[in-house]
C-alpha cells in the first residue's frame, strides 16, 4: 500500500513570487533553491525537499504566473525574465544550491553561469537545453508557441476536462504511471481547476513555452550550452532513461560541457525524476552538498 505523501510545505510571498519552504528546526545554515518546469510548480519539489530537509532549509518557487505567483509585471515570461526572478530570491536567501527540472533546468543553469557568487552547487534533473532534435512533447510545446496558434490551442484545452489533461501530463513527464499516488493526482487536478479561473495562466503557459524555444534559436554568448561551459559550481545533471521530452543525448552532451560535472542515468524513470523516486535524487544530491561544504571544491571521483 502506498505511504501517504507528505504534505506541501507552507508558502509565502518572497518580493514577486510565492515560495514554499522547509522549517529550519536543526538551524541548518545552508540553503538551496528549486525551480520547477513548465506548466509546474513549487510543489513538484515537494518529496525532495522532504528528503533533503535534514542537510538543507529549501526554497521553491512558483516562477512568474506559475503556481501562486502572480504575472510578472513586465510581462517576461523569457528564461531570462525567469533567471531574474530566482536571482532576487537568491539574493534573499544568501548563498544557495540551486536545482532544477525541464525548463526550470534551462532557468538554473542561466543563474549559475551569471551569478556564480549565488551558486553553491548545480543539480539539474533532465535539463531542457537547446536540441535540434526534440522528441514529440518539445515539438508539441513548439507548436503550442506558435503566435495565434498557440492561443488556439490554450482555448481548445480548457474545454477538455482537468482529470484528462493531467492524465496525460503525467504519462507524458512519468516513466510509471501507477507509481504516482491517487492524493498527487487529485491535488494536481483541484490545482489546474483553480488555475484555469486565473485570465493570466494561458497567458503564462504560452509565453513561458516561446521562451524556451527561443532559447533553442539563440546565437552567440547567451546562447545556453555556451552559459553551460561558463558554469564554476560543481554540476549534477540526473536524467532518467524512459525520459520522453529530453534526449539522453543531452545527458550525455551535458555531461562534456560541464566543467565540474558528475551524470546520474536512472534505468526506471522518466522526466520528474525528483518526482518518481526522490530518495535516489536525494541521495545523489546530498553527497554533491556535502563536497561543497567547505566551498565549491573539485568532485570526488
Amino acid at each position: 500500500m502506498m505511504a501517504e505523501p507528505v504534505p506541501d510545505w507552507p508558502g509565502r510571498m518572497v518580493g514577486s513570487v510565492h515560495v514554499r519552504s522547509t522549517s529550519d528546526q536543526r538551524g541548518q545554515r545552508e540553503q538551496a533553491v528549486f525551480v520547477h518546469g513548465l506548466a509546474g510548480s513549487a510543489t513538484n519539489w515537494t518529496d525532495l525537499m522532504d528528503e533533503l530537509k535534514d542537510t538543507v532549509t529549501g526554497h521553491a518557487l512558483d516562477l512568474p504566473g506559475a503556481g501562486f505567483s502572480p504575472a510578472p509585471a513586465d510581462g517576461d515570461y523569457t528564461v531570462a525574465g525567469h533567471a531574474r526572478a530566482v536571482t532576487e530570491l537568491m539574493e534573499h536567501t544568501g548563498p544557495a544550491h540551486l536545482f532544477g527540472n525541464s525548463l526550470g533546468g534551462a532557468v538554473a543553469v542561466r543563474v549559475a553561469a551569471t551569478r556564480p557568487d549565488l551558486v553553491r552547487s548545480l543539480t539539474l534533473v533532465s535539463p531542457a537545453l537547446p536540441d535540434l532534435l526534440p522528441r514529440y512533447g518539445p515539438v508539441r510545446v513548439a507548436a503550442a508557441a506558435v503566435p495565434v496558434l498557440g492561443e488556439w490551442v490554450a482555448s481548445r484545452l480548457r474545454l477538455v476536462p482537468a482529470e484528462h489533461r493531467i492524465n496525460a501530463s503525467v504519462a507524458m513527464v512519468w516513466a510509471n504511471t501507477s507509481a504516482v499516488h491517487p492524493v498527487r493526482l487529485r491535488d494536481a487536478i483541484d490545482e489546474l481547476r483553480r488555475r484555469d479561473d486565473l485570465p493570466y495562466s494561458g497567458e503564462a503557459m504560452i509565453r513561458s513555452a516561446r521562451g524556451i524555444v527561443a532559447e533553442y534559436f539563440r546565437r552567440g554568448e547567451d546562447n545556453l550550452w555556451r552559459q553551460a561551459a561558463k558554469v564554476k559550481a560543481p554540476t549534477l545533471i540526473v536524467h532518467g532513461k524512459h525520459d520522453r521530452l529530453v534526449r539522453p543525448a543531452m545527458a550525455a552532451k551535458a555531461y562534456r560541457t560541464f566543467p565540474q560535472v558528475r551524470l546520474v542515468l536512472l534505468p526506471t524513470a522518466g522526466h520528474v525524476a525528483m518526482m518518481e523516486m526522490p530518495q535516489v535524487v536525494a541521495a545523489e544530491a546530498r553527497r554533491l552538498i556535502r563536497e561543497t561544504r567547505l566551498g565549491n571544491a573539485p568532485l570526488a571521483s
